[in-house]
This record gives structure tokens, sequence and C-alpha cells, in this order.
């Protein structure tokens, strides 16, 4: 049995960045961890974990929210923002969500809910939006072919700004989604909270 620790955080939000920056780095090095997966629309989240990470040799993919997704046409990621995390060598993916996606806009338009949602909320119940997040980030990666499908990675998510949640996992593309496995939690809040 291996038995190794969660970090737990009271609440969920950014306040938690900086200890879940830690605990990915700690479980990284522990595990051989060559590819992470972060949620991080302004670039800030991912820039701290490419300080954390310095000479451990991993691939960092920031993922920012889609153009639209706050109204108007601009991306979430500013041109300048992305240029500085290209430069350290970040990879960046700014695309559709694979948990919500035009499903989003059914429900919204004509009521309901559909399949995609439902498995959103149901990650939520796991730890808030940060471990919906990182699941979510981690398919967007494997689909656009920026982390393997077939060994570990990390990923992390957070809950209204920064990381709170964390997770190593077997990514899987949107087409075989249900291959995913999330095997290990690295950081999660012990409260449920979501994004407003």
């Amino acid at each position: 049995m291996n038995v190794k620790d969660i970090t737990y955080f009271d609440r969920p939000g950014p306040g938690n960045t900086d200890a879940a920056v830690q605990a990915v780095r700690g479980r990284c090095e522990e595990l051989g961890i060559r590819h992470i997966v972060v949620a991080s629309d302004s670039g800030a989240t991912a820039l701290k974990l490419w300080e954390a990470l310095q000479s451990t040799g991993v691939t960092l993919v920031s993922v920012a929210e889609h153009a639209g997704h706050a109204g108007g046409d601009a991306p979430s990621l500013s041109a300048d923002q992305r240029e500085e995390l290209e430069r350290k060598g970040i990879n960046v993916l700014i695309c559709s969500h694979a948990l919500s996606g035009v499903e989003r806009s059914i429900t919204n338009k004509f009521g309901g809910t559909s399949h995609i949602e439902i498995i959103a909320h149901t990650l939520r119940r796991f730890g808030g939006d940060g471990i919906k997040v990182a699941v979510e980030v981690a398919v967007m990666a494997a689909d656009a072919g920026l982390v393997p499908t077939d060994q570990e990675i990390i990923a992390v998510g957070g809950t209204g700004g920064g990381a709170d949640s964390a997770i190593v996992l077997k990514a899987a593309h949107m087409n075989n989604f249900f291959d995913l496995e999330i095997r290990e939690i690295i950081a999660k809040p012990r409260q449920r909270g979501e994004a407003p």
C-alpha cells in the first residue's frame, strides 16, 4: 500500500494557489510526472507553476477560457500575456470547453440539461469547480495533442481563479472520455465551491 498525503483547503478559491503549486511540485517529483496542464485565464497561475517547476524538465500547458466565454469576442488571455507564457516555453491552449461547449448554449436557450452538464456537475460533487476544471483542461489538452493519454499527467484547476485543486490522471480525448482515469487527488478544498 502506498499512502500519500492529500492537501485539503478549508475553502475553495485563489488564496490556495501557492500551497497547491507546492503540492503539485512535490508529487510531480515523486511520481516522475513529465506533463502538467493548468487552467489559467490570465497566465498568472501558469507562471507560478512554471517558476516552481524550474529544472524539472516538465512540459507545462496553460489552458485559458475561449473567446466569448465572458461575452464579447476577446479571449481572456491577452496577446501580451500569451507571448510571455510562450517565451518561457509554456504551451498555450485556448479552445471550446470540453464539459460545456454547445450543450450549454442549448440549455441556455431551451432549458433542461445535457449529458455533458451532468458529467460536469458530478465532478463538482468531488471538489467543486477546481476538480471539474482539472478534468476538463486535461481533456482539452489531450484533444490538442499537448499531453499524452498513455501515461499519468497532473491537471490543476481552481475556483474563481488561481488553483485549489490538483489531480494525477490518465487523460483521454473527448471521443473516448470514459477512458479517463483520476488516479490521485493531490489537493482540493474541503468545501465545495463553484465559480460565479
